[in-house]
């Protein structure tokens, strides 16, 4: 029987996708989750979006920074969860919902790697659920001892080599990523 994914992307918001926060390459990171996310629509697969939020600062809720990505599509058939951990199951309704709909494998895309992707991930693995990591489809920005694109291939190489859980991560480009019609 073939998995029942669902597309998860994670704080794919404004405030990381211009100025002082702009995610490494985010145009095209973006246009690669648009055309992941199209083909998960295209296959019934649910498209979720996380979107974090905090009281003040930069992802105030409802300020402009907290706004989902203005070129990310979003469809009226996708769901959104607020989080306010880095963690996207952490208080929010995202595990009923993925069990109501017997979800059994998770595609995983967004920002940023290191933090909010890196930790949903690891939760993912620790509910069960195997991960297709979307690996062109995170990003971050430079930190002080590594770049942004070599966080992106430190993450891709780490989560994917992770056995502990059970369930395992697997790395594909977006333009490899399939769900089963």
């Amino acid at each position: 029987m073939p998995a029942r994914s669902a597309l998860l992307v994670i704080d794919v918001q404004q405030a990381f996708c211009e100025g002082e926060y702009e995610a490494f390459q985010i145009k095209q990171v973006i246009a690669r989750i648009n055309t992941v996310a199209h083909r998960a629509r295209s296959a019934n697969v649910p498209v979720v979006f996380i979107q974090h939020q905090s009281k003040e600062g930069l992802l105030q809720q409802g300020s402009h920074g907290w706004q989902l990505a203005a070129a990310l599509v979003v469809k009226p058939q996708d769901v959104v969860f607020a989080k306010s951990t880095p963690d996207s199951f952490l208080r929010t309704g995202l595990a009923r919902f993925l069990e109501e709909r017997e979800v059994d494998r998770l595609v995983i895309c967004g920002l940023q790697s290191e933090y909010c992707v890196d930790t949903t991930t690891r939760r993912a693995l620790a509910l069960g659920f195997p991960v297709v990591l979307v690996a062109d489809g995170h990003s971050t920005v430079d930190g002080e001892h590594l770049s942004a694109a070599q966080i992106i291939q430190h993450h891709n190489t780490t989560l994917s080599s992770i056995s502990s859980f059970g369930p395992l991560v697997q790395t594909v480009a977006s333009a490899e990523v399939t769900f089963v019609v």
